[in-house]
């Protein structure tokens, strides 16, 4: 019994020992000045790795030891704080807003640093901003908002992509678009994401950033750290707008009295029409009837319908300390403002990270995307040349195929029962897992696999009455493709802190492998309708064509990041890249960068500065090369052709247009980046300046060769270009009361982009408008200055022309005009500059956010300038003023029922213009509840707003009132503005 006691009070002696040792203490964190709790705050037991993070509640719970505990709490955005525990079990934190953000935690490659540490031109755009403006695409959120990145929308179609450029232009036949990484994983297009599932997004700008990337960065690149999971009470988000979508701006077509005006005016030239009374011999007898009784149709009304938007996500995010999770799902729905333009996005998103023991914890990141859309051929190019006279429906209301028994079928032809549909399916999954192990402190061993998954098909069926066959038979086509990307890496980090000294050393080694293949099949007059495009084996006329593509890429790289006393900072990459697209002795490249940075604001003679709170300069350089061309361009290729000897035909092979280069090598840019980073008054106003100087040589460009060889082009490594531009930030916090808050950012780029070198030392390549000195794109042709008036007979005579021609320039002034000394580069669809202004206002739970967006200086030649037909068959544009004796127009030649606009003379010189506007690009009005309200619901936050995209654009020229300059020159699937009306709740 004794022995019983003895160990009893033992037990109890080494419990009441183990529990003075360690206790649990539990608390809240909350904002400082708003109350409002913080939603995944970090929170870590000072000298250990044991940690944990508020939940949903801002609520957390940590065991810690009993000998003088101390917290550390981070959270971005915040500035850190450091408590000491002491005999407290339960505390609660008030956080303040760090309002310089130095040290918001910036992700960069294969890593992070804080703010202040940056040494390369890095962006960060944190998702909550992105998420502000609802799109598709959450690169259409930042348009404008990061200097030196021009990101445009090609269409206004529902599937639409967006184009996007960084720093300029480089190459002139290789790719220019910028490398995209999520979650670690090299990625095709950021439209497949949820704005509300990104975390941050990057933009690494600088060869310094991008280095490590090596030949992938070559042009810039964006990357996306999507959300993750917390640990405690799981917290549901719910995010969901409805928007109506509708034309912005599109140019209309002649009525039918100003088509048939224009079709007297091309007869009368000729001396054909003299009076209304001659109309019954320009017009045949069925349009001569419709004129009489007043029957227009204008297409285009019957055509363009309002669309709409609409997209639900739900997100959770939970977990413990050591397992994380975050879970989405979405569904976005687009309808486009033309009947049967449908896209359907599904996607689930799964983010897991469990640590296991105490240094090795291990993750991943994985998404599945699902499309299903309906596609069409745009049907306006045919509404806008389509004679109006006469209906699109009988008086019974049966579909005219032919209007006026006329050749031209109906544009409405292919939204009538079975007779055109086009439909694609595509699967994408992304893939990232990962295993990070910290045996020492400061050491990180982390492997990444990243599996990038695709497959598409698409069909399309075609009527014989549809618009493309136009009364030939019916043709059905079938196309799909498959690929993986796979990109295996493995890198080491080690921190070590040394007095004043503070090293990060990186280093990496990356295998990428990329394979596709696809099939493109097609046949004619199928058996039955139904059978859609499902059924080419029942088809004639069939055609199949298969192909396969692989290219390999072999990286190592390494990194040093270095500090001295915080505020001499060093950071020098080193890559090394093997590609397989290039020729076997010219596969290896070595790509360097190093930067410096001097944060001048900590030394001891600005401290105490009441003016400059923050002060950094910075300098970088570094080469960067690309591979961005297709795979097999190092080798020739037969392509099989149509042979016979007598009337028996015979396989037969001949080399492809496009002969093999045994000696491709990298093309490669060098690029100096000097930038200045200021914050004046506490941080009231903050600002970065970068001028960047790049040069780009050995250019794999596509050159044309001599007919004579028998082949027509071949890549190779030459020219050169050049970028060299300056870009702005500048952010301001005009007001910060306790209840109105103002605050406003400023961006603005200017890039000076031209060709300084091209092949054999020529001057130009006017076959495909290159010029030295000028930029990839420019537009050469004759200049227009007018059109030749009465009264001016004897001059336009010494140039064989009369009163209504088109008048250009002699600019060598020798009395004539040709092709060789009189034309001249008219412009560029390069800006001189673009920029936008964003002012967000807050009062109470109300917050106004009005973004206006510029792009200026840019040259566009549209199609709807150039679609005028001086023949008065077609219909023409409504824009267009043409001469006449009695209207002396300077913008368009007179009609003339014999001469078409090809072979008017100098027609080509129609239609160039300044492309320059400026656009509200958004204005969101939100209300958020206040707690009070809904503190006793299971509701937390919710928020609800109202969004107007793109809804006043302003053009400089008077030509493109109707067109939004913004697609460059394109006139099918017209852009749109949105209005929408969503809410964001979290519970």
């Amino acid at each position: 019994m004794i022995k019983l006691y003895l160990s009893l009070a033992m037990c109890c002696l080494l419990f009441f020992t183990a529990t003075a040792q360690n206790r649990i203490v539990t608390g809240q964190v909350s904002d400082a000045k708003t109350g409002e709790t913080l939603i995944g705050v970090s929170i870590l037991l000072k000298g250990t790795t044991q940690g944990t993070s508020s939940d949903g509640n801002g609520k957390f719970s940590i065991s810690v030891p009993d000998n003088a505990a101390v917290l550390v709490f981070n959270y971005v955005g915040y500035a850190n704080r450091e408590v000491t525990v002491g005999t407290q079990r339960q505390i609660s934190i008030k956080m303040s807003p760090d309002e310089t953000t130095l040290n918001d935690v910036v992700v960069i490659g294969y890593g992070t640093v804080k703010k202040r540490d940056l040494t390369g031109a890095v962006v960060s755009v944190k998702g909550d901003d992105i998420a502000k403006v609802p799109s598709a695409n959450p690169l259409e959120s930042i348009q404008g908002k990061v200097p030196g990145v021009d990101i445009t929308r090609s269409s206004g179609s529902a599937s639409s992509g967006v184009n996007i450029n960084i720093r300029g232009t480089r190459s002139i036949s290789a790719g220019n678009g910028p490398l995209i990484i999520v979650d670690g994983v090299q990625y095709g297009s950021l439209q497949d994401l949820n704005a509300n599932d990104i975390a941050s997004m990057e933009i690494l700008k600088d060869a310094s950033s991008t280095a490590i990337y090596g030949s992938r960065g070559a042009n810039g690149v964006i990357l996306v750290t999507t959300k993750k999971g917390i640990s405690g009470q799981a917290v549901v988000s719910l995010n969901s707008y409805y928007g109506i979508s509708q034309v912005a701006r599109y140019p209309g077509v002649m009525d039918g009295q100003q088509f048939v005006e224009q079709r007297r005016q091309a007869y009368r030239t000729t001396g054909n029409w003299a009076s209304p009374a001659d109309d019954i011999k320009i017009f045949n007898s069925a349009e001569y009837a419709a004129v009489q009784n007043n029957q227009f149709t204008n297409y285009q009304d019957l055509l363009l319908h309002d669309g709409s938007q609409q997209d639900y996500q739900l997100g959770v995010r939970a977990g413990t300390e050591k397992t994380k999770a975050y879970f989405s799902l979405d569904y976005l729905n687009e309808k486009g403002i033309l009947k049967n333009d449908r896209s359907g996005r599904y996607s689930a998103r799964l983010n897991l990270d469990q640590t296991i023991g105490k240094y090795f914890t291990t993750g991943m990141q994985a998404q599945f995307t699902h499309y299903e859309i309906d596609n069409r051929r745009d049907p306006l190019n045919q509404a806008n040349k389509i004679s109006p006279l006469g209906d699109a429906f009988d008086a019974q209301g049966n579909f005219i195929v032919y209007p006026l028994a006329g050749t031209s079928v109906n544009p409405l032809a292919d939204e009538q029962p079975d007779v055109y549909s086009g439909k694609s399916i595509i699967n994408r999954t992304l893939l990232s897992a990962y295993m990070e192990l910290k045996p020492i402190k400061g050491l990180v061993i982390r492997s990444n696999l990243g599996v990038n998954l695709n497959t598409d098909r698409t069909g399309t069926f075609a009527d014989r009455y549809s618009i493309d066959r136009n009364g030939s038979v019916p043709k059905a086509t079938y196309s799909a493709s498959n690929s993986h990307l796979i990109n295996i890496e493995n890198f080491v980090t080690y921190n070590k802190e040394i007095k004043d000294h503070s090293f990060t050393l990186t280093g990496i080694n990356s295998l990428l492998f990329n394979r596709s293949d696809n099939i493109a099949a097609s046949g004619e007059n199928q058996l039955l309708k139904s059978q859609l495009f499902y059924a080419l084996g029942n088809t004639q006329n069939q055609a199949v064509t298969t192909a396969y593509n692989m290219s390999n890429l072999i990286s190592y790289a390494g990194r040093i990041n270095y500090a001295y006393k915080g505020k001499y900072l060093l950071t020098a990459t080193g890559r090394t890249d093997g590609s397989s697209k290039l020729a076997q002795a010219n596969q290896w490249a070595f790509f360097p960068s190093a930067a410096v940075a001097w944060r001048i604001s900590d030394e001891q003679f600005l401290k105490d500065s009441k003016v400059i709170s923050d002060l950094k300069v910075k300098y970088s350089y570094g080469i960067a090369g690309s591979d961005n061309i297709g795979a097999y361009s190092t080798q020739s290729s037969l392509s099989r052709i149509a042979f016979g000897y007598d009337e028996t035909s015979v396989p037969a092979y001949t080399y492809s247009p496009r002969i093999g280069n045994v000696d491709l090598t990298w093309e490669k840019t060098k690029t100096s980046d000097f930038g200045l980073e200021i914050g004046l008054f506490k941080n009231r106003i903050t600002a970065t300046f970068d001028y960047y100087d790049s040069k780009t040589y050995d250019l794999l460009l596509n050159r044309s060769l001599p007919p004579t060889d028998g082949v027509t082009s071949v890549t190779q490594n030459i020219a050169k270009t050049r970028n060299k531009g300056i870009e702005i930030f500048i952010s301001s916090k005009n007001l910060e009361g306790r209840d109105f808050k103002w605050s406003t950012n400023l961006t603005f780029s200017r890039n000076v982009e031209k060709i300084t070198e091209l092949a054999g030392g020529a001057q130009s390549d006017v076959l495909n408008s290159w010029f030295v000195g000028s930029p990839v794109q420019a537009f050469y042709d004759y200049q227009k200055i007018g059109i030749w008036q009465t009264g001016e007979e004897t001059e336009a005579a010494k140039y064989g022309q009369k009163p209504g021609d088109i008048r250009v320039a002699d600019l060598n002034n020798d009395g004539k005009i040709d092709a060789t000394n009189d034309r001249k580069i008219i412009g560029t669809n390069r800006p001189k500059w673009s920029g936008g202004l964003e002012n967000t206002f807050s009062y109470k739970s109300w917050d106004l956010n009005v973004y206006v967006f510029a792009r200026i200086g840019q040259t566009i030649y549209p199609d709807f300038l150039r679609r005028y037909d001086p023949q008065g068959v077609a219909n023409s544009t409504t824009v267009i003023n043409y001469w006449t004796p009695e209207n002396p127009s300077n913008d368009y030649p007179r009609p003339n029922k014999n001469i078409s606009l090809a072979s008017t003379l100098y027609s080509s010189s129609l239609g160039y213009v300044d492309g320059s506007y400026v656009r509200l690009r958004n204005i969101t009005l939100g209300y958020t509840v206040p707690k009070e309200i809904i503190q006793k619901s299971f509701v937390k936050s919710l928020r609800l707003y109202a969004t107007a995209r793109n809804p006043f654009t302003y053009t400089r020229s008077a030509f493109l009132k109707e067109y939004d300059p913004e697609r460059g020159g394109s006139e099918n699937a017209p852009m749109t503005k949105l209005y929408t009306f969503g809410l964001n709740a979290t519970f």
